[in-house]
Formats: C-alpha cells, sequence, structure tokens
C-alpha cells in the first residue's frame, strides 16, 4: 500500500551547494512558505533577501534555481523554472524564467529548488542525478561556446551552460538551457561564472504526488479548451504558427517597432524580416518547453534556432539592418557565447549612434565576437550601453532603465508599457506586466495606448499576476486565452490546497513586494523609476512626419504617482512598513 505523502505537489525539500569546500546538504521547508511563496520566483526570491545587500560578485551571494508545484506534472506549459540572483549589470532582484526541461528534471531528482553559494577553486560542473551530488572538473570546456558544450554533457541530463561571454565577465551574458532556451537578461550567466560554475546537468526519476488527478485532468483540459479558442495563440497568424515573431508585424502596424536606436519607430523593409520572411527562408518546425501545447520555438531542419520577436526586431530595426541571414547569425553567436540578444542589439544600437556608424552584417558578427571575448572596443560594450554611453559623454544614448535595455516595443505607442518598463523591478523589462497583451492583442480587454487613464491598476495587477505565474510555474502566453482562475483550480487539484484567483493575486502581490524591498534595500527609489528622456523630449519621426508624439511627462509621473498609491508604496516610491505587514513580509531581514 502506497504511503500518504505529507505534502502534494512540492517535494518538500532544497538541495544546498556550498562550493567553498565542496559540501551539501538537503533542507526541509516549512509548508507555511509554500502558501505565501508558491515556489519559483516567489521562493527564490524569499531566499535571496538576507543576502540582497551584498555585492553581486560575493562568495555569500547565493545564485538559485526553483521549480514550482506544477513542475513535473501534467499541468499545461509547467516546464519552466526561475534563476535568480542579484543581477550583475542592474544591481537589482535579477531573475529569469526559462523554459526547457531543466525545471522539470530538478522536480524529478526531487528538488523544489538548488541554492548554490561559495566559489569553486576550479572550473567545474555541477551535475546532479537524484539524491547524488558531483562537482567535477571542467577546466577541459574552459571558453567553449554553449552549443559544444551542451553537446558534450547532455547524455548526463537536463544541461545548463555558460559561454566564453560569462568567462569572460560579460555583464548581459546568459545562461543557455538544453542548448537553446536562453535565461538571458541581467547578466545571469555571469553568476554562474564568478562562481567558476561553467555547467550544471540534472536528472532524475522520482514523480511529483498529485492530490486530485481525476481534478487535475479536468482542469487541464478547461486551460486547453481556452488556448485551443485563442487565435493570438492557435490562430492561423498565431504564436503556435509564427512563435512570437508573431508580433513583428504587430508591432510594425501600430508603428512602434524600436528603430535606429528608438530615434524612429518605423522600419521601412519590415515587410522583408517578418515572421513570413522567416518561413519562407527556413521552413521551419515547431518546438518548446515540455508541456507546451503551443511550442513557440521556431528550428530548422539543420537544427538551427531561429530568432524570437525581441531578438529579429532589435537586430533588424534597432540597428538598421535589413539582412534576414545576418539576424539569425546573431542570435546564433549570441547564444553561443551566451550573451543576451536585447542587451547586446541595444547596445550595439547605442555604439552605432555615438559613432555615426553603420552596422553591415560583417561588422555585426566581428563586434559580437569581440564582445564575447572583450577584444577592443568590444570590452567597452561588455559593460552594457548604460556604461559605455556614460563613459563616452552620451549617457541620452543609451536607452535603458535601471540599466537594463529596454526590449523591441516603443513606449510612446503604448503607454501602459512606458510605466511597466520604469517601475519594474527588473529594469527595462517587458515579461513583468507585458501590457501589450491589453494595448495591441486586446487581451482580455481592449485598452487605449495612447492614454494613461487606468494603466496604474491594470500594471499593478498584472505585475502580480505575472508572479504568480512565475511561481507556480507556467508561461505568460498562455494568459492571453486562460486566467488564474483555470489555474487556481490546476493549483488546487495538485496541492489540495483550495484556492481561489484572488488567493494566487495575494501571493503573487507579496512576491513583488518583496522584490520592492529588496531594491529599496539597495538604494533604489523614484529616481530610478523614469524612463530616458529621448521618450519625453523628442517625437518618433518618419522623414519629417511625426509617428509618434513624446509621451507627456507630467501625464507619466501622474500616473507613476497613481502606481505607487495603488502598489503600496510612499510618495518616493519606497516600501512601507505598514504595507509590509499587510502582506505578511519582515521589514528588515
Amino acid at each position: 500500500m502506497e504511503t500518504k505523502p505529507d505534502i502534494y505537489g512540492w517535494c518538500g525539500r532544497i538541495l544546498k551547494i556550498d562550493l567553498n569546500d565542496g559540501s551539501h546538504h538537503t533542507e526541509q521547508i516549512d509548508n507555511a512558505l509554500y502558501r505565501k511563496f508558491i515556489g519559483g520566483r516567489g521562493l527564490a526570491g524569499y531566499f535571496l533577501r538576507p543576502f540582497i545587500t551584498l555585492p553581486w560578485n560575493d562568495n555569500a551571494m547565493p545564485l538559485l534555481l526553483f521549480t514550482g508545484p506544477l513542475v513535473n506534472t501534467i499541468s499545461p506549459t509547467s516546464g519552466r523554472m526561475t534563476i535568480m540572483s542579484r543581477s550583475p549589470l542592474t544591481g537589482a532582484v535579477g531573475d529569469c524564467s526559462v523554459g526547457g526541461s531543466l525545471g522539470t528534471e530538478i522536480k524529478k531528482a526531487g528538488w523544489d529548488g538548488i541554492i548554490i553559494t561559495g566559489k569553486s577553486d576550479f572550473l567545474c560542473g555541477l551535475e546532479i542525478i537524484n539524491d547524488e551530488i558531483k562537482i567535477v572538473e571542467a577546466k577541459q570546456y574552459t571558453g567553449w561556446g554553449t552549443a559544444a558544450t551542451h553537446q558534450a554533457i547532455n547524455k548526463k541530463g537536463a544541461t545548463a551552460v555558460i559561454g566564453p561571454a560569462a568567462e569572460n565577465d560579460v555583464l548581459f551574458s546568459s545562461v543557455i538551457v538544453d542548448g537553446h532556451y536562453a535565461a538571458g537578461r541581467g547578466g545571469i550567466g555571469l553568476s554562474f561564472a564568478i562562481k567558476n560554475i561553467k555547467y550544471l546537468t540534472v536528472r532524475g526519476d522520482k514523480n511529483t504526488f498529485i492530490f486530485d488527478g481525476p481534478a487535475l485532468k479536468k482542469s487541464r483540459a478547461d486551460v486547453m479548451r481556452l488556448v485551443s479558442a485563442s487565435p493570438a495563440l492557435m490562430g492561423e497568424q498565431g504564436i503556435a504558427r509564427f512563435g512570437t515573431g508573431a508580433l513583428y508585424d504587430l508591432i510594425d502596424a501600430r508603428t512602434m517597432m524600436p528603430t535606429d536606436n528608438f530615434r524612429k519607430s518605423i522600419f521601412d523593409r519590415a515587410s522583408k524580416m517578418n515572421a513570413f520572411a522567416y518561413q519562407q527562408r527556413y521552413h521551419p518546425h515547431n518546438t518548446g518547453c515540455r508541456g507546451c501545447p503551443v511550442l513557440c520555438k521556431k528550428e530548422t531542419a539543420a537544427d538551427l534556432i531561429l530568432p524570437e520577436f525581441e531578438t529579429m526586431s532589435h537586430f533588424s530595426a534597432l540597428i538598421d539592418n535589413d539582412n534576414l541571414e545576418a539576424v539569425t547569425e546573431a542570435n546564433r553567436i549570441c547564444n553561443d557565447l551566451g550573451m543576451d540578444t536585447i542587451s547586446a542589439a541595444a547596445t550595439l544600437a547605442c555604439y552605432a549612434e555615438i559613432s555615426s556608424l553603420k552596422i553591415t552584417p560583417e561588422m555585426l558578427f566581428s563586434l559580437l565576437h569581440d564582445i564575447g571575448h572583450i577584444r577592443g572596443v568590444g570590452a567597452e560594450l561588455a559593460e552594457g550601453s548604460y556604461r559605455y554611453a556614460l563613459r563616452r559623454g552620451r549617457p541620452e544614448t543609451s536607452m535603458t532603465v535601471k540599466k537594463l535595455e529596454l526590449p523591441g516595443y516603443d513606449p510612446r505607442g503604448a503607454y501602459g508599457m512606458a510605466l511597466s518598463y520604469a517601475v519594474s523591478t527588473r529594469g527595462g523589462c517587458h515579461l513583468r506586466a507585458y501590457p501589450i497583451s491589453h494595448e495591441i492583442l486586446r487581451k482580455p480587454v481592449a485598452t487605449d495606448r495612447f492614454t494613461f487613464d487606468g494603466k496604474a491598476r491594470i500594471i499593478k495587477t498584472a505585475e502580480d499576476l505575472n508572479a504568480a505565474v512565475d511561481s507556480l510555474t507556467a508561461c505568460k502566453f498562455l494568459f492571453f486565452a486562460a486566467s488564474l482562475e483555470e489555474y487556481a483550480q490546476v493549483f488546487s487539484a495538485i496541492t489540495g490546497l483550495q484556492s481561489s484567483a484572488e488567493d494566487l493575486f495575494r501571493a503573487g502581490e507579496r512576491i513583488y513586494y518583496q522584490e520592492k524591498l529588496m531594491n529599496a534595500a539597495n538604494g533604489f527609489s523614484q529616481v530610478d523609476d523614469d524612463l530616458p528622456k529621448r521618450f519625453f523630449n523628442d517625437d518618433s519621426r518618419k522623414d519629417d512626419r511625426i509617428v509618434l508624439k513624446a509621451i507627456n511627462r507630467n501625464d507619466f509621473y501622474q500616473a507613476r504617482a497613481n502606481y505607487y498609491r495603488i502598489r503600496g508604496l510612499n510618495e518616493g516610491g519606497l516600501p512601507t512598513k505598514e504595507k509590509a505587514a499587510e502582506l505578511g513580509l519582515l521589514w528588515k531581514v
């Protein structure tokens, strides 16, 4: 007779590895923490917070890899996980939600999360098979690209690999999971490198205990029915057919494609560079994360991974490039070197503006390699556009918030996105709230993209939603169709904790406020919750025609003040002791 588990959905334990002496031990988690922080981004943030004021490269700064209760179940898009530390690029909370099979294998190995501290005396690989943990020599992979390293180790399980960029201290270096899933933003790859970790492999064979299997199947079917009926996801022009590149024509049509380092918002050769052009050129097939019905990744018969929307946009319009093959090659180079494509392209756009250069495909490839290997001007560009522009006396050319480069949506064309960029705990990030869903895709409801009216509450609500989604974990794209109401049923069936959408929203609010507390501890305030001056001072133009008007600064500041009030921050954008107590968060740790 099978023994009844103490907990459903979670494993009930985390793995702690100390690279200083090579030791490891298991820590049991109080069940109350699961209710408060769920898993993934929330639980990782809970364990990061006591160390958040340490320098990002301090040996005691933890590197955290956390799954959620839905991982390793039949819940749709449950194959995601969070990698977190303090960002080397921004100094703020640094986290990435990443797909592939790594989260599933960590859970199958019996762990809700892995916390790594210390620094190895040698370049190492961490190899985990269930309860067996090995720290092995990886010197032979020094300087190897992520593709070759993954190929060499992938029989050992799911892989997380850094490339030469992280080994060479590029501040926007990434981690590549399973050969092509990027944990890209904020320099999380450097958080591996500073600990002398070249790779991590994980394999497990354990099942996750489910409280109510029939209820899970029913709630899964409810989500899948909504996904199947979603034009944005499964329609003829949707993400399942074209990948995230399906957004390219939409953003172009809305005249908000960042062009020439955000000086323009129309790319007049966009029709040559859209998702349809990639389909015609490469005839790709679909691939994606474990448990995903959408499969938004596009891969060729030769195993070449095609770029996603932000990469398509930035390596074309942002740097004034109309060579489609060059975008694909730039994507491949960045992934192999282990560099965030958004920050890499935006830094090159800043460089091109300051230098008055036209970046040709050959120059593009050369500069990317120079950045990854810290050669020539690449050594300066490796620090990101904010530091490069400041050093050159042209800070206004860096299109960043909190030193994180902005992605492929001009904020003058979507005011909700403008506000979300500014107040994001991660910096210039589109995924904290993703208002494109309602401002452009009209999901769940259409809103006027050229007004700040109502946007403060919309952004706060979306931030709470996405914090919960990243903690469960699931994919944000499914919330074009489903909602937390459906996922509350999934969560309840898996864990046995009867929860409503309101309960999950409340947990999301707690998780987001926790990040505000961490950033405030590191000196972030209202001064940092702002946009580059370009968006307030300059209209977007094509020739002599105004395309998008500059944002009214007073309207923006009023919307930000409204957001602070709704979020429970003070007038300076800082957390309050009272709101922290209301959410059950310690004021100081």
